[in-house]
């Protein structure tokens, strides 16, 4: 959003009530859109909810509260709406030509927040990409929206060129971000198929936006991630080497936030990012435990999980934010374990630690043998790759006793 001295845009948030979102209803979501506003510089200053089986069609809301809500936009000086929705391009127009307001959608608003947190050239891509998929659907009928070059949310970041251009245009440099990010693909897997030959395990942190994963990152690792109370504070993903206190040496990397209707747009640009968890051996799933729909934000978890078929991989769930918790039962009988943290205090770190090391090891063996001088190469692999928990130098070798990965029985 492009500010001029004080002046902050104001917008409406406007939702259908049709009671096909099972989790949360209607008022609840909007809690969540007024955040996702308040991140991208706006500010929501009112919201209108219609009960209603399904969102109208041409619309989105129906002729009362349609007329309801071009009241409440001159009683509150509001210069836009934002469903929490995504609206079709038919509504949008509709929408803008019955309220002459800007009409933006949830979509939208998140795109711009990526577009505003994006610092990296992979992510930037990936926002552009996510930007002019969603665009291209919308050139035809879309009227003013597609010509509004001015400052808003929903009008920022390396997607937003010239709207005016044709189908063939952004077709081509839809093309030519494909390409690039096949390029930044072959990169990731490389380094992917060298940590898998590594066989030091990987360790991935999902959870919702603003759960706390970068917090967490930054107190095991001292990351140095940026950590802030506001959604999608981070999207770029970071790895970094730890060394669990039994001696396990794994790979912590952090994800993108998920959210709530998160934009098939965002999940096939950054499938390459969010895929870090599909080749990771461990999943540790960061939950705010102090946020009162935490169960919900779990369900949504899973669900992209499920999304990018990562169903299979152990989960720890660590119930982050302790410190502002005076009272929560949230457990996840989902996970291998469940274990209550504050990555601010770190209250629980050592419990965790505790619990990473006790599920890795359910992928190890444990041996007894002697080693060989001539053998040395051996252990070497298994201080590196396995733990190792006893050596003693004797006659003909070396006796040892360590934990080995099941799939490296070349240390055997």
């Amino acid at each position: 959003m492009y500010e001029t001295g004080e002046e902050i845009e104001k917008v409406l948030l406007v939702a259908v009530e049709d009671g096909s979102d099972g989790l949360t209803g209607a008022e609840e979501s909007l809690d969540e859109l007024a955040e996702l506003v308040k991140t991208a510089g706006a500010e929501a200053v009112g919201r209108l909810v219609q009960n209603r089986e399904s969102a109208h069609p041409g619309t989105y809301l129906g002729k009362g509260k349609l007329e309801e809500l071009a009241e409440l936009l001159a009683a509150t000086g509001a210069s836009g709406i934002v469903t929490d929705d995504e609206l079709s391009p038919v509504q949008m127009k509709n929408l803008e030509d019955a309220l002459q307001c800007n009409v933006m959608d949830r979509t939208m608003v998140i795109l711009d927040i990526f577009a505003q947190h994006a610092m990296t050239g992979e992510g930037k891509l990936q926002v552009e990409l996510a930007q002019l998929r969603y665009r291209s659907s919308r050139l035809v009928g879309m009227g003013r929206a597609m010509s509004r070059l001015g400052g808003g949310i929903g009008t920022r970041g390396p997607g937003e060129k010239k709207l005016e251009v044709d189908r063939r245009t952004i077709r081509n440099r839809i093309g030519q971000l494909n390409h690039e990010l096949a390029e930044v693909r072959k990169n990731r897997d490389v380094r992917r198929e060298q940590r898998r030959r590594s066989a030091i395990p990987v360790v991935a942190i999902v959870g919702y936006t603003n759960a706390g994963k970068s917090t967490l990152l930054n107190r095991l690792t001292d990351a140095g991630v940026l950590s802030k109370d506001a959604l999608f504070a981070t999207l770029d993903p970071t790895t970094r080497n730890y060394r669990l206190p039994n001696g396990q040496e794994v790979l912590f990397t952090d994800t993108v936030g998920f959210i709530r209707k998160l934009p098939h747009h965002l999940i096939d640009a950054f499938r390459s990012t969010l895929e870090e968890a599909k080749y990771s051996d461990l999943i540790l799933h960061v939950v705010d435990a102090s946020n009162e729909n935490a169960d919900v934000q779990m369900a949504v978890v899973y669900d992209t999980l499920q999304r990018l078929e990562i169903g299979d991989r152990k989960v720890i769930t660590a119930m982050n934010k302790q410190d502002l918790v005076t009272e929560s039962n949230w457990k996840d009988l989902r996970a291998e374990r469940t274990v209550r943290i504050s990555a601010k205090t770190g209250e629980g770190i050592p419990a965790l630690l505790d619990a990473i090391s006790e599920v890795l090891l359910e992928g190890k063996v444990y041996i007894e043998r002697v080693y060989g001088y001539d053998e040395i190469t051996k252990l070497q692999g298994i201080r590196k790759y396995g733990q190792l928990l006893e050596e003693e130098y004797v006659a003909d070798g070396i006796a040892i006793k360590a934990y080995v990965p099941k799939d490296r029985r070349d240390l055997l």
